[in-house]
């Protein structure tokens, strides 16, 4: 709680992957993949519940093992086209809360210290929602110019091109964190509205998992990386 205001976290985490079959109970590093988010929310010093919503049996037992309440999420919102926000306004509709913190199982990376973080920039700021971002600076394969499928530059002009440096600052968002009143969330039916707010994450803990390349990289840097998180 913050402000005398009562803050739930909502993992949503439906048993259908076709990109990583059974991702969000897969073993990364030993652990489960739900397990990265359910352990750093409930290290933070703000929230007042921490809920998976899922439609697996395996997916709600592992998570209720970690900590966290479930709630059932119904079959016509867990199917591949059926979006996150299908799943808050379900849970906003059933729980009596003031703030929700959205998580996705697919940055776990995501530390208390994030969580945290971010619920202090939203109360501060007196901003109506939230999402975390990090820094563009394009990935460590690539830099940051951007083009469209037809061979068109999107985000700068080719025959004059720009040094990096001198774009200016730009930030990308990372999937990790978003936070949303339940009032703000029933009325406009999205985790974002109104005045926006933006907490900025280390790069170094902006990795989001969608494709198994990034499942099998991870796994391998995570090693280096756990203690500097």
């Amino acid at each position: 709680m913050i402000d005398g205001k009562k803050i739930f976290v909502l993992i949503p985490a439906r048993g259908g992957s076709k990109g990583i079959p059974g991702k969000n109970i897969k073993l990364l590093c030993g652990k489960p993949l739900i397990s990265y988010n359910i352990n750093a929310a409930k290290k933070s010093k703000y929230l007042d519940g921490v809920y998976v919503s899922t439609d697996d049996k395996e997916i709600a037992e592992i998570s209720k093992s970690c900590g966290a309440d479930v709630i059932e999420r119904p079959a016509e919102y867990a199917t591949d086209g059926a979006s996150s926000e299908l799943a808050l306004l379900h849970f906003a509709e059933a729980y009596d809360f003031d703030l929700l913190v959205f998580l996705q199982c697919t940055s776990p990376l995501t530390t208390e210290a994030d969580i945290d973080g971010a619920i202090e920039k939203y109360s501060s700021g007196g901003y109506d929602s939230l999402l975390s971002v990090c820094k563009d600076r394009g990935g460590f394969l690539c830099g940051g110019f951007t083009w469209g499928e037809a061979g068109r530059s999107l985000n700068y002009n080719y025959e004059n091109r720009k040094r990096r440096q001198d774009f200016g600052e730009t930030y990308r968002e990372n999937g990790a964190i978003y936070i949303m009143s339940k009032k703000g969330l029933l009325s406009h039916k999205n985790r974002l509205y109104g005045k926006i707010g933006l907490y900025v994450m280390p790069g170094a803990r902006s990795f989001e998992i969608d494709e198994p390349e990034d499942w099998n990289f991870l796994e391998k840097i995570y090693p280096l990386i756990k203690d500097e998180k």
